[in-house]
Parts: C-alpha cells; sequence; structure tokens
C-alpha cells in the first residue's frame, strides 16, 4: 500500500488454524475469520433482554439539520496521514473538498437525507480490512498474532463524525 511506510517485516511462518497450516486463501480466509469473528464467539451466548424493560424511556426529539460548522470543525481534528479506506480519499482530500462550498453543501445534504431517511447507505459500510503483525512476537503461526485494522469510506466516517460530536 503506498500510503503506508516501508518497514521490515518479521519472518512469518504458516499460520496454522486447527493444527493445519493454511497454504491456500481460502484456508488462511477461514483462520483468520474464524478468529477476528466475534459474532461466531457471542452467537450462542445467552443474553438476558429483561433489562431492557428496566431503561426508562425518554421523548423522542427532531434532529435539526447539519451545519457547515459542524462539518468543518469534524474535518479538521481528523489527521492527514490516516490511511484511507476502500474509496482511496484521504483526510487531506475531503478538507480540500469541503472547502468548496458548493461541494460541502452536497456533503450536508446527504447527510441531512441519511437522518431525515434513517437509511445508512451500503457505499458507507464497504471496508477493507488490513491485517497488520503484532510487534515482538515470538512467532507468527498463529491468527492472534496479527491485528485487523478496518478501513471504511471516509464520507460515512465524517458523518459518522459530526453525529457523534
Amino acid at each position: 500500500m503506498n500510503w503506508v511506510k516501508k518497514r521490515k517485516l518479521p519472518v512469518i511462518e504458516a499460520i496454522k488454524h486447527n493444527d493445519h497450516p493454511c497454504l491456500t486463501p481460502k484456508s488462511l480466509w477461514n483462520a483468520l475469520h474464524s478468529t477476528f469473528n466475534t459474532f461466531n464467539t457471542v452467537l450462542h451466548r445467552q443474553v438476558n433482554v429483561e433489562i431492557l424493560y428496566e431503561l426508562a424511556q425518554k421523548p423522542s426529539q427532531n434532529w435539526g439539520p447539519f451545519s457547515k460548522y459542524e462539518f468543518l470543525s469534524a474535518i479538521s481534528k481528523c489527521a492527514d496521514s490516516s490511511s484511507p479506506g476502500p474509496d482511496r480519499l484521504t483526510w487531506y482530500h475531503w478538507k480540500t473538498i469541503v472547502k468548496n462550498d458548493a461541494c460541502l453543501s452536497k456533503i450536508i445534504n446527504i447527510a441531512n437525507a441519511c437522518i431525515n431517511l434513517g437509511h445508512w447507505p451500503r457505499y458507507f459500510k464497504v471496508s477493507t480490512t488490513v491485517i497488520i503483525p503484532k510487534p515482538n512476537k515470538s512467532s507468527y503461526d498463529n491468527p492472534k498474532a496479527f491485528h485487523p485494522i478496518v478501513l471504511l469510506n471516509t464520507l460515512g466516517k465524517l458523518i459518522e463524525k459530526v453525529i457523534a460530536e
């Protein structure tokens, strides 16, 4: 990846899953997926839903439209050196784009439409997962010796940041 600085990688043995080396992309996928996908690990866990009935009901409020200031404030806190997601747009690109009032207005319209329609577009859910070796491990034959990083499309992340603020 051209946005990641080159670094010396550790010597990596074949990752083993269920005591078998992962020698094909499919077997590697199965090992990483079963290790990092928490859905599989919590699927059969018992959940007490009774606590939901104990929560106090809060009155709903209308969501006001977003402002230019909210977007400019949120994006100013984003590091230009962050890795882009599948859209390949970095925060530096978005900071340049939002300087144009017409572009910023379109982004605000998209965010307002998401809230008003109660819909989060599939485009914002697209991600790329990068598997990075954890430093100083004695062996890299176990999927737990790696750390998955999920990179999302940055426009969705920008809108999420504004919502969070």
